[in-house]
């Protein structure tokens, strides 16, 4: 663009004008309705942007994302371009202005330089594979930044504890696990409900979700390439056994060579992860939640969704005991260590479909509690008292068991409704107990981080409830038919010591947590 040409008269009414401006101030300095002064606004740095951390970037408008982080800008490109229109094919502002945003902002593939280098950063938002969550946030909580962390908020107890007593020694940060249904109406109406005592004293609670069918896959062998040892012997007739179709379908995933895709910083997906798991585009993007190595399974993705409303109702914390049990796990064959021996199989992928049992105890007058868990399309027993009529959602819910009636709620704390239906008329006496968050679950997050509000899903409740959900998976990992005891206080399994071993993980050199 040229430059103006700056006259005598020009300099003279220009000084007119700033002149009368001295006395008649503009509202972008006085400020006013829907206007927010730089000063007043947040500098947020995002960290995995393609998929989630999109979502919750897009919910961030009034605030300035000033750094991106992603391992793969190819797909964060992708991404924004598929949120450019709506589904009728008109216009997205909120999708055209977060283009403009990202356009502007610095980019990084590696956050540790980010960090480092970048010093206008106030408050990090965490949307990456659940595997690198807890060093990102560790870090950026360490260097006195608000955290905002997508959920499960971490990958094992061993983390979530890490996060709960940094945000216990940090007062001033704002903290929140991105469940989003924590701060929706429904979650209140649940709490207060079942808090006035309108389904009486609860006993058990049932919940269920349809994941991981339909959205990633599970149960399936790492990619190997061929030549793997292969399956012998007959079994039943047939050569054709579990472990030959397992091989097959590694090899046939393995069986041509796969470049990591240009732009893709693959070592920096792997991070704490200790073995160089070759790249294969089952892992990235989406698909990692059902990997051992990158994610929790089901209860990581829909466990924070669904297992919160009842942890946070009941006042539940930690639980006593826990079992699991589940299809079979997706293996992949290690070498025999010596000539002749046998192959033994590694667990690589999550079971199709899981169930476990919690039991919690007492708290106060409120007596003991069991919960259960099922996923990949199991579903709970119907209620009794539940009308024919009434379908039990295939993508998921819960059921409030009490000693007048039960509460069922959809995913996310959505929809909850009462049975027999003559105790709503009750609910209409029940009054207001939790303050309603009138913005999105990130906006009370930002609002938090300014003095304003407090985040309604903070790191002290969120890394309990995450604690509570990766012992299913520990519990999973130990071994079907087996009880643990846990001792929450000191957050180690008592009766079966080698449990513990999953309490944690093991991690690459300079990533620990």
């Amino acid at each position: 663009m040229a430059r103006r040409k700056i006259t005598r008269r020009s300099f003279v009414a220009g000084a007119s004008q700033a002149a009368l401006g001295a006395m008649v101030l503009p509202r972008r300095v006085l400020g006013g309705p829907g206007y927010q002064a730089p000063s007043d606004t947040l500098h947020v740095a995002v960290v995995g942007a393609g998929g989630m951390g999109m979502n919750n970037a897009e919910a961030l408008g009034s605030e300035a994302i000033v750094a991106v982080c992603d391992i793969d800008f190819g797909y964060v490109e992708r991404s924004l371009k598929g949120r450019e229109k709506n589904r009728e094919g008109q216009p997205r502002p909120e999708g055209i202005r977060l283009q403009e945003q990202f356009a502007k902002t610095a980019q990084y593939a590696d956050w540790r330089e980010m960090l480092d280098k970048q010093k206008d950063i106030d408050a990090v938002l965490i949307a990456t594979p659940d595997h690198n969550h807890a060093v990102i946030a560790k870090s950026a909580m360490q260097l006195g930044k608000h955290v905002y962390v997508q959920k499960p908020l971490t990958y094992s107890v061993h983390e979530a504890r890490v996060l709960r007593q940094l945000a216990i020694s940090n007062p001033k940060l704002a903290t929140q696990m991105g469940n989003q249904g924590h701060s929706r109406e429904g979650a209140r109406l649940i709490n207060e409900w079942v808090q006035a005592g309108v389904i009486g004293p609860v006993h058990e609670v049932h919940v269920w979700t349809n994941r991981p069918v339909g959205y990633w896959p599970q149960g399936i062998p790492r990619p190997a390439p061929a030549g793997a040892d292969a399956a012998s012997g007959m079994a039943f007739g047939t050569s054709w056994g579990m472990r030959r179709v397992n091989e097959t379908l590694a090899t046939a995933m393995g069986a041509a060579p796969i470049q990591i895709p240009d732009g893709l910083r693959w070592d920096l997906f792997l991070g704490p992860v200790p073995e160089d798991i070759a790249y294969h585009p089952i892992y990235h993007p989406f698909n990692w939640r059902g990997w051992l190595d990158f994610g929790v399974g089901a209860l990581g993705d829909m466990g924070a969704h669904l297992i919160d409303h009842p942890f946070w109702a009941l006042g539940l914390e930690y639980p006593v005991s826990i079992e699991a049990t589940s299809t079979p796990w997706g293996t992949s064959l290690i070498p025999a260590s010596e000539p002749g021996g046998r192959p033994r199989s590694k667990p690589v992928t999550y079971p199709v479909a899981t169930t476990v049992h919690y039991q919690f105890p007492a708290r106060g007058s409120q007596p003991p509690v069991k919960m259960t868990w099922c996923d990949g399309g199991l579903y709970p027993p119907r209620p009794d008292l539940l009308p024919d009529d009434v379908v039990l959602k295939s993508e998921g819910g819960v059921i409030f068991y009490g000693e007048k009636g039960v509460l069922m709620h959809d995913t996310y704390g959505d929809n909850p409704r009462l049975f027999p239906q003559s105790l709503t008329d009750q609910t209409a006496q029940v009054p207001q107990k939790y303050p309603r968050i009138t913005t999105s679950h990130e906006m009370n997050w930002v609002n938090a981080a300014k003095g304003q509000d407090k985040t309604t899903c903070p790191f002290e409740y969120a890394a309990q409830l995450t604690e509570t959900m990766i012992l299913g998976v520990v519990a999973l990992r130990t071994g079907q038919g087996r009880k643990l005891s846990y001792d929450g206080a000191s957050g180690q399994v008592t009766n079966i010591p080698d449990a513990n071993q999953y309490l944690t993980r093991e991690y690459r050199k300079g990533w620990e947590v």
